[in-house]
């Protein structure tokens, strides 16, 4: 047999399952996958169903649902559910009106999961259940696929420890229905332990009837599910027997942490009676529990027996495939008896099969109703080996004996050499006297040797085989078990209720089996429990203790041979009451007992309250002593009052008494929780007060304000009055409502009041229109009054709303509330008028707002002038300089005042009558020598800013200043530019009064046609538009003021590239080396030459290369040159300018000649270098994920260089912006940018020149992350 090997995972949690559906109805089919983004296909006869008002599928997560509309005919065939590698098959069939199948067949189905009636039990192929597992055995074809999820069973002992005829043992034990021997089926001793927490019971079921039998095991403490098997008598183990007639089922559940074992026996034949056995295992754990089937059979004319119905198919593939039912023939061997000739078929098939061709079989099969022909050629093949004659016997055992239990039987052989030694063995076990044993008696007979066993048991009922020298012969004895009759009848039984009841009973055996039934339903046999069962020789016994009145009925004792039944009547004492219940007047809050007495004293009984079952609690509580009941109330309630009764359980009459409770009058006002009973209402709002009074019986209630009462039939203030409670309701609250209000009660236990106080309050009144005290540039400032009436609740603050007058829309300013009555509204734009408003603020809620105030526009001053400074000073005026102010603002600015203050007094003098908008003013009229303090102020509509005022005093006076020229740092150094740049110096001065300017260059005044000289009174402008080189030289500039001067000297050098060396010599040649020689240019540009750069071309191909670059020295020495090749040679002149735009050359050649040797350069043949495009590396099918790029990468060789093109799906891609493409050196290399599964398919890349093309493919797959 092959290893079984591990189906892969499959990708469904939840399969699809078959159904059966009515014609014209709707079927739907669910799958479950373990991921979302599975793709699940539907197919009907292996073709794809694609949606449409017919077929519905629908996918919601991992859920997916094919709905089939009007179902017909068309439709029942086999549907099946793929993802991936996993293909699920099911079915769905239709039934007509009647419920029977539509579609027609001419040979019935046999269902998945059943067996043919031919056998009690075969195999089938597996039935796989989302929750439920049926575990059956596969078809022989399909047996390596299933084994590993089918359940292994114990191998039976091998072919050469049994006879030939028991090798069918399996079938021939089950038909029997017999236990096996109690010596024979010993377990090992292996360590046990406890498993099962619920055992299958023995049961008994009729003819075609159906019974199951259950086994739990707890999983707590498993890590996998155990290992269970269920057996019929030694070793059959029943899980190759499932089918039609048994179905092996086990479920898990998850909350209970217990396994499930169910062992269903369907449509029970009389041959499946007998002994079973239920063995579960897990790791080094074991248990096991043995149970009985009864079959109860309806008496049947015994049909006749055919050799071929004999043969039953005991499973495919099966070794015992066609055996002989010997248990079926051994129970009508009476029948074969009488009628010998009904049991001899009319034609021999055997003889027709061992004659005929193998070709005929099929056919000669059919002809005699042949349904196991595979075991009939098996059993033929057998019989053949069989006829081969025995070397040790002369005369073998029959293949079967039977005897009745308690008989003997004789097993008879007859040997060829009586001098070979013989050995007998009973089910592989061998067989040896004993001294004092009787059970076996050896005897020997000339060549006979004769086995007697004495009184046989159903230990006896075994395989038997006896051995002489290397030869065995086997044969089978079956024990017919006596039925045991009862010798004695029951009785029946009359008794009152506690009384004990026995039923007796005589049967004609010691030992027996009795079983005892109530009402036809078996009696368990459980530990706590009032029936006992006693057996003492042939007598038995059922004893119940303390007799019920529901034990009366039909008991029955039944045994295999006959059955006894007795009526038990169990009846009621009578009862007589010693005290009856009594009405009772209870205060509230004390205990409440009822009392009564019956005769007999052991009755139980029940307490009603207005007819509704009183339970025990630990406020009430329920005693029962002898003849006493009583029930105790510890705090009496209103709720306890009513009727109550006390009814004897079993009798029809009650006692009854009536409780009455009674309470004074009180009101509750803590439940409340108002502060000194103060209740506190919104004007506006609804007032309801449920007050919670409590008396019994129920008061009277009467709600005043002062001396007036309020009625229930008020419109808008009422009261009400209710059991429990009472309301006092407002509709609407108004102010005048607030006061004290009085509740009274009155009952007739007593009198009860209180006082309520109700207070009404409201929002505000509006306050008075606000002031603005104080306007600025962007602010105001406001003030107001508290409001005349605060609501009944004190202001906890105001909120201000400010808008444009041209506006309608207000505007909130402050979002918590200002505590004060002042506010300054910000942010507002100066030049637009605006409007204010208040509204106050209390614990009810938010006034009317006031009256808004007047209109103002808020305008601010400038700020002050900046950077006021001394400007010139003469004898008599002082001028002065100052910037504008930074803010201005919306009045904006109409001019400046100047004022002046002489030293040493505090009056300031208006120097201008008229505003001035220049930023620049002079002081006339001033006496020289004085000292003068001056200041500006801005203004505009808002008034005047602040001054600025000139930190120091002004000296009348005027005052010579030195000229001095003042270099900037860059121009200490030579000025070099570039020809062609411009040329902009600015050089500052100072002096006063203003100085004269003057440029010079070279001793020469500068050319105003060549430079431009622009002149001011603090710095001189140095201006050329596009230097040259002739602008080169010292410029001398001279400032002069009176008597006094100041010069400076900038040295200006314009440059450009130099010219090339004027001569290059080759001074000498010798191997592979060449001696150059070079003289500098003529030209350097104006500029130091930094270097040379020297190149070398061969006179073939005149490219050239450099040699050396940044050369200082005007000679050098060109080395490694190629022998055969003749060089030219050319060098660049360079300075900060660059490489010379012209290189000088050698005007003769350098041949580097072999030494000692003319060489003559050979004749080669030109290569051709061109060939068709060729990928030298193709594209490799690639895997990309979804938002992260992506290439594709190949290689291509071709000359000329080919055109490279790409393509998704056979499409040119063309400036596509998701797409990149790069060719370098023959790589070409698409770049896609973050693809989507849109993106995947096939892409190709196509390389095409002159002589060719090529194209290479692969496929691109998206997956999301």
């Amino acid at each position: 047999m092959p290893e079984p090997t591990k189906k892969s995972g499959s990708a469904f949690t939840k399969k699809p399952k078959s159904l059966h559906v009515c014609a014209g109805s709707t079927a739907e089919f669910t799958a479950e996958t373990a991921k979302p983004e599975v793709k699940v296909k539907w197919q009907k006869d292996g073709k794809d169903i694609q949606a449409s008002n017919k077929y519905i599928i629908k996918q919601d997560q991992t859920l997916h649902t094919l709905i089939i509309n009007d179902a017909s005919k068309e439709d029942d065939v086999v549907y099946s559910v793929i993802s991936g590698t996993s293909k699920v098959k099911f079915e769905m069939k239709i039934k007509g009106q009647d419920g029977k199948d539509e579609k027609p067949s001419s040979k019935p189905e046999e269902p998945v999961g059943e067996l043919k009636d031919e056998a009690p039990f075969s195999t089938s192929e597996k039935e796989e259940d989302e929750i439920v597992t049926v575990i059956t055995p596969p078809p022989a074809e399909d047996k390596e696929d299933d084994l590993a999820t089918s359940t292994p069973s114990p191998q039976p002992p091998s072919d050469d420890s049994l006879p030939e005829s028991a090798k069918g043992r399996k079938d021939s034990v089950w038909s029997l229905g017999e236990a096996p021997p109690d010596d024979i089926d010993k377990p090992e001793d292996t360590p046990r332990s406890t498993l099962l927490i619920e055992k299958p019971q023995s049961g008994s079921v009729t003819v075609g009837g159906d019974i199951t039998f259950i086994a739990k095991v707890e999983a707590k403490d498993l890590l996998r599910k155990p290992t269970i098997k269920w057996f019929k008598g030694k070793w059959m183990d029943l899980a190759s027997k499932t089918g039609k007639h048994l179905q092996l089922k086990e479920t898990f559940d998850r909350l209970t942490k217990v396994h499930t074992f169910v062992m269903s026996i369907i449509k029970a034949k009389d041959n499946y009676a007998g002994n079973y056995r239920c063995e579960v295992n897990y790791k080094d754990k074991f248990d096991s529990c043995s149970f009985d089937l009864e079959v109860k059979e309806v008496p049947e004319v015994s049909p006749s027996i055919d050799i071929r119905s004999a043969f039953k198919r005991s499973g495919e593939g099966q070794e015992d495939a066609g055996e002989l039912d010997f248990s079926g023939l051994l129970k009508h061997r009476a029948n074969r008896e009488v009628k010998q000739e009904e049991t001899v078929p009319e034609e021999d098939v055997w003889e027709i099969l061992k004659n005929a061709p193998p070709q005929e079989f099929e056919r000669i099969a059919f002809e005699y109703g042949i349904t196991d022909l595979r075991g009939m050629l098996k059993r033929l093949k057998r019989m053949k080996r069989e006829e081969k004659k025995s070397e040790a016997f002369a005369k073998k055992l029959e293949s079967a004996y039977q005897t009745d239990k308690g008989g003997k039987i004789k097993f008879v052989v007859e040997l060829a050499d009586p001098t070979v030694e013989l050995k007998w063995y009973k089910n592989g076990q061998e067989i040896r006297p004993t001294p004092n044993q009787k059970k076996y008696v050896f005897e020997h007979k000339g060549n006979q040797r004769i086995l007697v066993i004495n009184n046989c048991t159903m230990a006896d009922d075994a395989a038997y085989q006896v051995m002489a020298g290397d030869e065995k012969c086997s044969t089978e004895l079956f024990v017919k078990e006596l039925p045991v009759t009862i010798t004695k009848e029951l009785e029946a039984v009359k008794t009152t209720v506690n009384e004990r009841i026995e039923l007796d009973c005589e049967v004609s055996e010691e030992g027996a089996n009795v079983k005892w039934f109530k009402n036809g339903v078996e009696i368990p046999r459980e530990i706590r429990s009032r029936f006992r069962f006693k057996s003492d020789g042939m007598k038995h016994t059922l004893v119940i203790e303390d007799a019920k009145k529901e034990d009366t009925a039909v008991y029955s004792a039944m045994t295999t041979g006959g059955k006894s039944e007795a009526h038990v009547q169990v009846d009621l004492k009578p009862l007589k009451v010693l005290q009856d219940l009594t009405d009772q007047t209870v205060r509230l809050g004390k205990p409440l007992v009822l009392h009564c007495e019956i005769n007999p004293a052991n009755i139980p009984g029940r307490w009603y309250k207005n007819a509704q079952l009183i339970q025990g609690t630990d406020r009430v509580k329920i005693t029962h002593k002898g003849r006493s009941h009583k029930l105790e109330i510890e705090n009496a309630v209103v709720d306890d009052m009513g009727d109550y009764t006390f009814v004897p359980e079993g009798y029809s009459m009650s006692l009854n008494g009536k409780v009455h409770v009674i309470d004074p009058p009180k009101i509750h006002l803590d439940s409340l929780n108002y502060p000194e009973n103060t209740v506190t209402v919104t004007a506006g709002n609804k007032l309801r007060l449920e007050i919670p009074v409590t008396g019994q019986p129920a008061p009277k209630v009467v709600w005043m304000k002062g001396e007036r009462v309020i009625l229930d039939t008020g419109s808008r203030v009422r009261a009400e009055s209710f059991p429990d409670h009472s309301t006092f309701t407002i509709d609407v609250a108004e102010r005048e409502d607030t006061g004290m209000y009085k509740i009274v009660l009155q009952n007739e236990a007593g009198e009860d009041s209180a006082q309520i106080k109700i207070k009404v309050v409201d929002i505000p009144d509006p306050p008075q229109a606000p002031i603005v005290t104080e306007v600025g540039g962007d602010w105001c400032s406001m003030i107001w009054e508290t409001p005349l009436y605060d609501g009944g609740s004190p202001i906890l603050g105001y909120f201000i709303e400010r808008k444009k007058k041209q506006s309608s829309r207000w505007m909130r300013l402050n979002f918590d509330v200002c505590k004060e009555k002042a506010f300054e509204p910000k942010k507002m734009i100066e030049g637009v008028p605006y409007e204010v408003r208040v509204f106050a603020v209390n614990a009810i809620g938010i006034s009317k707002p006031s009256e808004p105030s007047k209109a103002f526009v808020p305008l601010a001053v400038t700020s002050e002038p900046s950077m006021l400074v001394v400007d010139e000073v003469t004898d008599s005026t002082v001028t002065m300089k100052w910037r504008p102010p930074e803010h201005i603002g919306a009045a904006g600015l109409d001019g400046y005042v100047i004022e002046y203050c002489f030293e040493g007094k505090d009056e300031w003098i208006v120097s201008n009558q008229e505003l001035i908008e220049k930023t620049k003013y002079t002081i006339p009229g001033l006496p020289s020598g004085e000292k003068i303090f001056v200041r500006v102020k801005a203004i505009n509509a808002a008034g005047a800013s602040a001054p600025r005022m000139h930190p120091h005093p002004i000296l009348v006076k005027e005052v010579i200043e030195r000229p001095k020229i003042r270099i900037p740092r860059h121009l200490h150094q030579t000025y070099i530019r570039r020809v062609g740049e411009v040329v902009n110096l600015l050089i500052p001065f100072q002096g006063k009064p203003r100085p004269k300017v003057s440029w010079m260059t070279n001793g020469q005044p500068v050319d105003p046609t060549q430079v431009n000289i622009r002149n001011s009174e603090t710095d001189s402008i140095l201006f050329i538009r596009k230097a040259d080189r002739k602008h080169s030289g010292k410029y001398e500039l001279t400032v002069k003021v009176e008597n006094h001067e100041d010069k400076a000297t900038i040295d200006i050098q314009v440059v450009d590239r130099p010219g090339p060396p004027e001569v290059v010599k080759i001074k000498d040649i010798w191997g592979e080396n060449v001696a150059l020689e070079w003289t500098p240019p003529k030209d350097n540009g104006n500029a130091e030459i930094t270097g040379y750069t020297i190149q070398k071309a061969d006179k073939k191909t005149m490219e050239w290369f450099t040699i050396i670059e940044h050369y200082h020295r005007k000679s050098t020495t060109v080395s490694e040159l190629v022998i055969g090749n003749e060089y030219f040679f050319r060098v660049f002149s360079e300075n900060m300018c660059g490489l010379s735009e012209e290189a000088r050359v050698t005007k003769d050649s350098a041949m580097i000649v072999k030494e000692g040797s003319n060489y003559k350069n050979p004749d080669y043949q030109e290569y051709d270098f061109t060939e068709p495009p060729k990928f030298t590396h193709p594209l490799v099918t690639t895997i990309a994920v979804s938002g992260y790029n992506a290439t594709l990468n190949c290689s291509v060789r071709a000359n000329p260089r080919p055109k490279v093109i790409w393509m998704k799906n056979k499409i040119v891609i063309d400036n596509d912006p998701r797409y990149r493409m790069f060719s370098n050196q023959g790589v070409c290399t698409l770049e896609i940018r973050k693809p989507c599964p849109f993106d995947g398919g096939t892409y190709s890349c196509k390389a095409i020149n002159d002589l060719g093309e090529a194209q290479v493919d692969c496929k691109l797959e998206v997956k999301v992350a």
